[in-house]
């Protein structure tokens, strides 16, 4: 069982030695699957604890929030991943402009040394820590030799052991911008690969317009508060996870509803292949669900009518039924 403490003042007292690292790590994608997986290895070769240092908010929400990313998922999600990978703890660091002004022997010596007592610190090549970033890779191998730590670099990771290329068949870096991109475009199949899993979202059933209801299609609607990066308009295959963590096969809209004149983006989930008299009895109002999209079939287009829009969601629940049960 992993171990989440949200303040250094939390960690016990006799914990360690540990390994660590840190990092925003939005998305727990491959590339840092790959960077926790050899944190984990170099822990149980030196008998101590694998612990990843995390932060929420991300830093560009404090300090440019008007350009700041939008997070591929949310700390629920984000800690459940970390946890998957292996980790014996994760500490959630609250960032804010004091953290931010720790200089970085501060943050060094009171974070990984005092509170996780680390015998060894794994960064990258370009990992950036303290006030204004100024703390680097040297910076920390000069701290390690100060304060009695070893420092282990791992390279970049890509698509070594992975067939992920970018664009142009060139091997990319596993990255959370790669993520995002994909999702900016509907490519939820790169961004599944990127990432190791399907992308999800994760929200309360709340009330909609019952459109969905009315044409015979009933909808499970994400609330305003819903975490996860959203998709690019469309309708896409999927699952939907409810509360007591059943997986329901799915067809998800994302979009407007323009053939209504929507004019808000909204994330709903029409689960299919239950029989006819059953949806009435399905309620999922006010749970917290998981809603994972694997495929997209096509864009959101204004039909005619709603006679047109029937015909069309009838062919996207065969279509996402082939695609989800096609293994």
């Amino acid at each position: 069982m992993v171990h989440i403490w949200n303040d250094p003042s939390e960690v016990p007292a006799d914990f360690g030695p540990s390994v660590v690292t840190f990092g925003n790590f939005d998305g727990v994608h491959r590339g840092h699957q790959q960077v926790l997986s050899q944190l984990i290895r170099v822990a149980r070769v030196n008998h101590g604890r694998a612990v990843a240092i995390t932060f929420d908010p991300h830093p560009a929400q404090v300090h440019r929030p008007e350009s700041a990313p939008e997070l591929i998922m949310g700390l629920e999600d984000k800690l459940a991943a970390l946890g998957e990978v292996g980790l014996d703890a994760v500490l959630v660091m609250k960032y804010s402009l004091e953290l931010a002004s720790l200089t970085p022997e501060e943050f060094v010596s009171s974070v990984l040394v005092d509170s996780l007592r680390a015998s060894h610190v794994v960064i990258g090549h370009d990992a950036r820590f303290g006030r204004g970033n100024t703390g680097d890779l040297h910076t920390m191998q000069e701290l390690g030799k100060k304060l009695g730590f070893e420092v282990l670099v791992i390279s970049e990771f890509g698509s070594e052991g992975f067939p992920i290329h970018g664009d142009d068949d060139s091997d990319r870096r596993c990255s959370s911008t790669w993520v995002r991109e994909a999702l900016r475009e509907g490519d939820v199949a790169t961004a599944a690969a990127v990432l190791g899993r399907p992308h999800r979202m994760r929200g309360e059933v709340v009330h909609g317009a019952a459109r969905g209801r009315d044409l015979g299609f009933p909808t499970a609607n994400l609330g305003p508060s819903a975490t996860g990066y959203i998709p690019a308009d469309g309708i896409y295959a999927g699952w939907l996870v409810d509360q007591a963590g059943t997986r329901w096969p799915a067809a998800i809209s994302v979009g407007s509803n323009p053939t209504f004149d929507g004019v808000s983006r909204q994330v709903e989930a029409h689960v299919i292949d239950r029989p006819e008299e059953d949806v009435d009895d399905f309620d999922l109002y006010d749970q917290t669900v998981v809603v994972e999209f694997v495929a997209r079939l096509r864009g959101m287009v204004a039909y005619r009518g709603p006679e047109a829009l029937v015909d069309q969601m009838r062919l996207d629940v065969v279509q996402a039924h082939e695609i989800l049960f096609a293994h």
